[in-house]
């Protein structure tokens, strides 16, 4: 299969080719050229010697991942090793969690990889793919990745001491939780982290610059491991794809989701593997207070504008670069409103949900999750009971424990995966915000 860049088709290249870009030479993102359709039926049957429970167990992810993979990643030198890849990258449970009786709601929990985040998924996948393709002697790939919280702390975690690659993380300066900043700069050796004196957006733009600087691409071989890498992100359609089968298994249904949206990434996994056939109806973005995508739904009109700090930093953007393939999926305004609904919540309300969610179900959630929590429960009665709705929990929160502890009046269980973190020695170089301050950073 080919992939070509959002604005400009005729760029065409591989899998694994878009894997090593990142990011197209005239900065678009790479998206598919065609897509294959697949039956879950097929599928089913592919994986029916396990149960439904099975599915979000790491054999079960695997497994559908290879599969699904499988079209996207034809003809490309990855193809043969595929299921070897999803076996390394997907090593970890994504389990289904009932909350309401007849499993009518139900939390899609994506923080039992080794940084407690979704992102942990597209993270180890890239990491196992990139060694792959790299020839013997090549100089080192230098990836990076701006993070407004967790996906920073993912790579770094994935690609730690792995030869032959160095990780450059930005993140902005007093802008992530106390937890996060220390998973972003706790590692060393061949990972180095970047505190911007600026915004996610600011982190985003100075990384997108890079991409097409010649300075800097004379001098490395660079690679990008935010949700712009298709390999970030085409494999987080993984737990999309086990989890609408796993619903559809056990009841004959389609799954919806209400996702916690910043970057978009993770919202456009899920349309992907809704596009090439997993039994999943609707979506719903759930935002904090940078409403740009519920405004543009809204209006019709995009205004990016600069992002705001909220509880939930890891959704604070003011300007999603995966809009691009949002668009390149939806052209038309009425197609994009048609396949998508989206709200925001305020930190008022993110504060009100997680002790709601607590007290009502015993729930401990992150303040993204939360979004996500208030989103359905406004949500008509009659909506919320005609479908198997899914909560997308994105962090756990234990990352976030200055938050959520003083509103559920107990303390917040640690993953022993962030424990081991927490005891090491946490270091980053202060940068201003633009190209030249990132040219100098990465010359030191």
């Amino acid at each position: 299969m080919n992939f070509h860049s959002t604005r400009d088709a005729s760029l065409t290249v591989d899998f694994s080719q878009a894997l090593l870009k990142g990011l197209a030479p005239e900065g678009g993102l790479f998206v598919p050229g065609s897509w294959p359709l697949l039956s879950a039926q097929q599928l089913l049957e592919q994986v029916g010697d396990l149960a439904p429970e099975q599915y979000l167990q790491p054999q079960g992810l695997a497994r559908i991942g290879a599969l699904l993979l499988a079209p996207f990643a034809a003809g490309s030198e990855l193809e043969a090793q595929l299921p070897a890849i999803t076996a390394q990258a997907f090593s970890f449970p994504a389990p289904l969690e009932s909350v309401l009786i007849d499993n009518q709601l139900s939390v899609l929990e994506l923080f039992h990889g080794p940084t407690a985040a979704f992102k942990d998924f597209g993270a180890r996948f890239l990491a196992a793919c990139l060694p792959r393709l790299r020839p013997a002697g090549a100089k080192p790939l230098k990836i990076l990745v701006a993070t407004s919280g967790d996906t920073g702390g993912a790579v770094a975690a994935a690609f730690h001491r792995q030869p032959g690659v160095e990780v450059a993380v930005l993140f902005p300066k007093g802008l992530v939780s106390p937890a996060q900043e220390h998973q972003l700069t706790c590692w060393g050796d061949n990972v180095r982290s970047f505190a911007v004196r600026g915004t996610f957006d600011d982190c985003q733009a100075m990384v997108k610059q890079a991409f097409v600087d010649p300075d800097l691409s004379a001098r490395f071989d660079l690679s990008s491991a935010n949700s712009i890498n298709l390999g970030r992100l085409l494999p987080q359609a993984v737990y999309y794809a086990a989890s609408s089968l796993a619903t559809f298994a056990r009841h004959g249904e389609q799954a919806s989701y209400i996702v916690p949206s910043g970057n978009l990434g993770n919202v456009v996994a899920g349309l992907w593997a809704k596009r090439v056939g997993m039994p999943i109806d609707r979506f719903v973005l759930a935002h904090n207070a940078n409403r740009t995508v519920p405004e543009l739904l809204q209006s019709g009109e995009f205004r990016p504008r600069p992002s705001v700090a909220t509880l939930a930093s890891a959704m604070d953007v003011g300007n999603p670069s995966n809009l691009e393939r949002l668009r390149a999926l939806y052209p038309d305004i009425d197609q994009l409103r048609a396949a998508i609904a989206a709200d925001w919540v305020s930190d008022a309300d993110i504060k009100a949900r997680i002790h709601k969610g607590f007290v009502r179900f015993g729930q401990i959630w992150c303040p993204h999750t939360a979004t996500a929590a208030e989103v359905y429960d406004r949500m008509p009665l009659e909506k919320r009971e005609n479908g198997r709705w899914v909560l997308v929990a994105t962090a756990h929160p234990a990352k976030f424990r200055e938050i959520v502890e003083p509103l559920i009046g107990q303390k917040v269980p640690v993953p022993q995966s962030l424990a081991k973190l927490y005891e090491l020695p946490a270091q980053a170089t202060q940068i201003d915000a633009g190209l030249e301050a990132l040219r100098a950073g990465l010359a030191d």
